[in-house]
């Protein structure tokens, strides 16, 4: 049966951090400016992003499960809605605030709701879209009347100075030549930030005058089979390509190792990733779905740089689906990289923004490096 989303909400903590401001919350490593924030940002395009920290005390102000409770809690899809009311609730990040129990069960001790169905989705910036998907197949199958998905992160405790090792030198100069050096380890601090999405899916049609948008597909591909790790936090990637975990280490050398931070392989990323998206993703959704690009009114990408604007733009011109920039929406400069969250962020602007039309069609684009997913969406505005 089809399925409307009938609201959509954002919560970002705290006041907009401007990029000169991000040092002075997140903290310097080994007590030295930062040499590499101003490339990075130049190469990036963000302007501004928020942080779950009290700008006064530095002090954490939201956990992850607090964020996306914010973010249920601004939910209107209809007059009289109250959380209690919710019969599903989906819930993915890319780091809970514990290793166990599971994010959405926190998520709703965090309501104190009725009780629900209650499921937590891992991975990375695909979590907030498999959590998407379970609500959608759960309320198109008739287990439950409606459901509740999430994204949330809250990556600045990942990505303070304490947790930070220091940058090697040789590293930073080969930055001004090497834009893309720009996504290992301590770069990532000037690239993630905090916030939480929240969309309401129901098989109740949303009525005359009420703005809905209906999912039409969601399409999830894993390229795991063909591609080692790229992006991973909990472990170190070894010279042959595997990881060794967190629980293979000592408590302190874990620490000392930099185990718990975010890391990424660059080298593969630059390689990869656009291909993967464009090439080895786009040609089998145009043939199960039919897309074509005149057929696409807005296209929702997440990219969690600017850097990757171009390419990706040429990567879909190449295997048929160009569509033009003048119908695209981001919001990356202004909001910020929020993994899991972000294409619930994008949308929720686009939703309130008055701009669309019935019966238009947006198409969502959300990759994950980690071990190279895919996710593209096809909505219909009604």
């Amino acid at each position: 049966m089809p399925v409307y989303i009938t609201d959509i909400t954002a919560f970002l903590p705290n006041p907009a951090v401007a990029n000169d401001q991000m040092e002075q919350l997140l903290g310097m490593v080994n007590q030295l400016p930062s040499r590499t924030k101003r490339i990075i940002l130049r190469n990036n395009g963000i302007k501004s992003r928020h942080y779950a920290i009290d700008p006064a005390t530095g002090a954490v102000t939201h956990t992850n499960a607090q964020l996306a409770a914010e973010a249920i809690r601004r939910l209107q899809p209809y007059a009289d809605f109250s959380p209690d009311q919710i019969e599903c609730l989906c819930c993915g990040t890319s780091m809970s605030d514990q290793l166990m129990p599971g994010h959405a069960p926190m998520v709703h001790g965090e309501l104190r709701s009725a009780p629900l169905e209650a499921v937590s989705t891992a991975g990375v910036c695909l979590a907030g879209i498999t959590a998407l998907k379970y609500a959608w197949m759960n309320v198109s199958s008739g287990q439950n009347r409606n459901a509740v998905a999430t994204g949330s992160e809250v990556s600045s405790n990942a990505m303070k100075a304490r947790q930070m090792k220091s940058v090697a030198v040789d590293k930073i100069n080969e930055l001004e030549s090497n834009n893309v050096l720009s996504f290992e380890e301590d770069f990532l601090r000037w690239m993630l930030s905090d916030g939480a999405g929240a969309a309401f899916l129901t098989a109740d049609h949303p009525g005359q005058g009420k703005l809905a948008l209906q999912i039409d597909w969601i399409e999830i591909v894993s390229f795991a089979n063909e591609l080692e790790v790229c992006m991973y936090a909990g472990a170190n990637k070894l010279a042959d390509g595997t990881l060794r975990g967190w629980q293979h280490y000592d408590g302190l050398e874990a620490i000392q190792q930099g185990i718990f931070n975010v890391k990424q392989d660059v080298k593969l990323l630059n390689s990869e990733i656009i291909k993967t998206a464009t090439e080895r993703t786009l040609p089998r959704i145009i043939k199960k779905h039919g897309l074509r690009s005149d057929q696409i009114d807005w296209f929702l990408p997440h990219y969690s740089s600017n850097y990757f604007r171009k390419p990706l733009q040429e990567g879909m011109i190449k295997v048929g689906m160009d569509i033009p920039e003048e119908r695209w929406f981001t919001n990356l400069a202004e909001k910020g990289n929020t993994g899991s969250a972000s294409i619930y962020i994008i949308l929720e602007e686009l939703f309130h923004s008055g701009r669309l039309k019935k019966g238009e069609k947006l198409l969502c684009f959300i990759p994950e490096s980690a071990r190279f997913s895919i996710a593209y969406m096809q909505l219909t505005v009604c």
